[in-house]
């Protein structure tokens, strides 16, 4: 009987443990257009343990679901700036930037402006 339930108890934390693998963030990623938004979750989706990535185009906020023993915020980070995108804490190099198509570049109030109208 002793035997049983200590397998019980095991398969029990092992299940909620389990469960727990999958952390939810959101973080604020500068974009302008559908091209970005394609660029950064493609990004996303690159980086191995992303599981769903949802950029929004008018909040610049990027939601993010991951299994955190694979990968992490700052590595989501890393791939989403390798692409020419900004994030909060961490910015694209210049020439990762200047990769991004000229209707993609958020750093110039013109280009911001054309989106906007």
């Amino acid at each position: 009987m002793k035997k049983i339930i200590i397998v019980l108890t095991v398969l029990v934390s092992t299940i909620t443990f389990a469960q727990n693998k999958n952390e939810k963030a959101s973080l604020e990623v500068d974009g302008v257009c559908l091209m970005c938004k394609s660029r950064i979750e493609k990004a996303c989706f690159g980086t191995k343990g992303v599981k769903s990535a949802v950029w929004d185009v008018k909040t610049h906020e990027l939601k993010l679901i991951y299994d955190a023993r694979k990968t992490d915020l700052k590595t989501i980070q890393k791939s989403v700036a390798a692409v020419g995108h900004d994030s909060k804490g961490l910015k694209a190099t210049d020439e990762a930037y200047n990769s991004v198509h000229a209707c993609c570049k958020y750093r110039d109030e013109d280009v911001k402006d054309d989106h906007n109208d």
